[in-house]
């Protein structure tokens, strides 16, 4: 299978790109090192996989809304006590696409 085959079938399932769902996966395991507080930023964006600390940082913004730092500063102490799982379903990066599918239709009209 060539890689842009590869590519527009995994869209077409996932609704994202490989390597956009790549980063958000990479992001949701940041985001969980930032909250345990015990490696820097430039750390963390090296436990993911991302070579470059701005790359790391723009995507963390675009994704979470706030900089890898100030979530840390945020949301440390936010979910102190809660469990591993409980805390990843409730800090899990949401995309603008994905928020704007949740809302729930009021169309009367259709049912």
């Amino acid at each position: 299978m060539s890689a842009g085959h590869l590519s527009r079938q995994f869209k077409a399932a996932y609704g994202e790109s490989p390597y956009s769902y790549l980063m958000t996966r990479r992001i949701e395991r940041a985001m969980a090192l930032l909250r345990r507080g015990d490696l820097s930023v430039t750390e963390v964006s090296l436990e993911v996989g991302c070579a470059s600390l701005g790359t790391f940082s723009t995507r963390f913004h675009e994704l979470v809304g706030m900089s890898p730092g100030a979530y840390r500063q945020q949301h440390a102490p936010a979910i102190a006590g809660l469990p591993a799982c409980v805390a990843k379903a409730v800090t899990r990066p949401v995309r603008n696409r994905e928020a704007a599918k949740a809302v729930p239709s009021l169309d009367c009209a259709s049912t």
